[in-house]
């Protein structure tokens, strides 16, 4: 809670408790000594209110002492308790003498009874300022908490970005390297392409978010790279749809999608084809790519999965529960869809 705030409940309610005995002197002519005197209740009941507040509860209760707190607890209320009822019958004799009564005994029931209710009372006052610290102290564990868990996903958020960098420069360069071998000009053009892009990766993803129209240029770009080695047999399209390209996004989000599709979906002897489509409104952003389903050998060991594990877990990091990731190989085993839908209105 609001330091000012509380301050201000504090001095409410005790303003409240200090003006509370007007209410049952006004028929008997208000004096400010009577008034002085019958402010003894509230007074006590405010020593044992900040005694707990401020140092039995945050130093023996929360410490576990829990058989200290409670004897200087009972000492206090106890002794608390007696004095006021003394100190009652005092200004009642003073300024009520016609109400005071004769007894006959040093302790009557009544005086058992009113103690009983004064203690009782001030324990209660005890017992709220001690869930008052107790309450303020599970909300400042569970405000700590939850610090830590967001120091500690934004951590591993950028870990996982810098994962990104040498996972996707490793394999684009091995394209740029199979280029060299067989078409010098078109290896110089990706080199072009790849200058493009290392500004999106070197700088716009040290952000948490960038926008969606910087997201869908890198991603073009690296599909023109990836389009410069391919040959013509195979079909790639791409389909951007925003309407608004200053929707934040996490950057780099969808790049391992469209390199697996690349590196799954192309096949050097058989009709491939590459369909990416991205279509985001307001609420929602999807990411649709399908891809001519080639598997890899058996014998063939590149790759680890690796850019696809960390989609994954950026996902549920950057979108926990706001997202749907549909993937697998048609029935026919032909072809291959990934589709994420991640909401955008939380």
């Amino acid at each position: 809670m609001n330091r000012r705030v509380s301050l201000f409940l504090h001095l409410a309610f005790w303003a409240f408790m200090f003006l509370s005995p007007l209410s049952y002197m006004r028929g008997h002519g208000v004096t400010l000594t009577q008034y002085l005197m019958n402010c003894m209740m509230p007074l006590l009941m405010m020593v044992v209110f900040f005694a707990n507040y401020l140092w039995l509860t945050p130093r023996l209760f929360v410490a576990g002492k829990h058989r200290y707190f409670l004897l200087i607890n009972l000492m206090l209320i106890v002794s608390l308790g007696i004095f006021l009822y003394y100190w009652m019958d005092l200004a009642r004799g003073m300024f009520m003498p016609t109400q005071t009564t004769h007894k006959t005994l040093p302790m009557a029931l009544d005086e058992i009874f009113f103690i009983l209710r004064d203690i009782i009372n001030l324990g209660i006052f005890a017992a709220v300022a001690t869930a008052i610290v107790l309450a303020q102290r599970w909300e400042n564990h569970e405000r700590a908490r939850h610090e830590a868990e967001a120091a500690r996903t934004e951590a591993e958020l950028k870990t996982l970005r810098n994962q990104i960098n040498p996972h996707f420069l490793l394999n684009t360069l091995n394209n740029i390297y199979a280029l060299t071998a067989f078409d010098t000009p078109k290896a110089q053009e990706a080199i072009q392409e790849l200058s493009k892009m290392l500004r999106h990766v070197l700088y716009d993803n040290d952000q948490p978010t960038i926008t969606l129209q910087n997201e869908v240029e890198f991603l073009q770009n690296y599909i023109n790279l990836m389009k410069i080695r391919l040959p013509q047999s195979v079909e790639v399209t791409s389909k951007w749809t925003t309407v608004n390209g200053q929707q934040p996004i996490a950057p780099m989000i969808f790049i391992s999608l469209v390199e697996n599709a690349f590196k799954h979906g192309v096949s050097p002897t058989e009709p491939s084809f590459i369909h990416i489509n991205l279509e985001a409104t307001e609420n929602e952003i999807v990411c649709d790519i399908q891809n001519s389903n080639h598997p890899k050998a058996a014998n063939d060991h590149s790759g680890h999965g690796i850019g696809l594990q960390q989609v994954q877990r950026r996902l549920d990091l950057s979108y926990p529960d706001q997202y749907v990731w549909e993937k697998g190989v048609s029935d026919d085993g032909k072809v291959y869809t990934s589709r994420i839908t991640i909401k955008m209105n939380s």
